[in-house]
């Protein structure tokens, strides 16, 4: 089964938040899937922040980040004056309808870039949120970049199956439900089982 990507453009930019980020870095192929993929791939400024408080607990996900910015394969972006309207309109309100800082932060900056650029978010509420008050916006998720035609032809299948059990194995990646049955066939059931991230009744299937 192949899933389609909603990154068809290659020439878009993507921005990762804080979820997308940490499952990237699980994969343990993270420096070949960037190389692989066309798009300009960027991180807010906000999401970097949000990393450097897991170093307390030991996880390395700011670590890793820092490397792909050095090396160029990321860049880390600041939020401008326009970004940073639409971050505190999605930060301020009721907790139902406002949003943690890294995702407001990951939308704000895809909102500001011209064209507007892709958000890749795990989340559904944060989905939910984007797609009511942002209806033009396209947004994506960890799925959507692993998936991404150019990455799949590089890691075939294999290797894109063990990228995307390492996502949701270590990292617990959130699969929104319209990638369940695309991840399902490409793992397998029994490697599903093992995945905590996944719902219930998937890995009970």
């Amino acid at each position: 089964m192949v899933r389609q990507s909603c990154l068809r453009d290659r020439t878009v930019p993507v921005i990762a938040d804080t979820s997308v980020v940490i499952n990237l870095n699980a994969t343990q192929c993270a420096e070949t899937i960037l190389d692989a993929l066309p798009n300009p791939f960027l991180v807010v400024l906000e999401v970097a922040l949000e990393l450097q408080s897991g170093l307390q607990t030991g996880r390395n996900d700011a670590a890793a980040l820092d490397g792909w910015h050095a090396s160029g394969r990321v860049r880390i972006v600041p939020l401008g004056d326009t970004g940073t309207r639409h971050f505190f309109n999605l930060v301020s309100g009721p907790a139902a309808q406002t949003l943690d800082d890294g995702e407001a932060a990951t939308i704000a900056l895809a909102l500001e870039i011209e064209p507007p650029a892709i958000p890749l978010m795990d989340e559904r509420k944060a989905n939910r949120i984007c797609a009511h008050r942002f209806a033009d916006l396209v947004t994506g998720s960890t799925v959507d970049l692993l998936a991404q035609d150019d990455i799949q032809a590089t890691l075939g299948r294999a290797q894109l199956a063990s990228a995307v059990f390492n996502a949701l194995y270590f990292g617990r990646m959130r699969v929104l439900p319209h990638h369940l049955d695309w991840v399902v066939s490409l793992i397998g059931p029994d490697r599903a089982k093992q995945c905590e991230s996944l719902p219930r009744s998937v890995r009970s299937g």
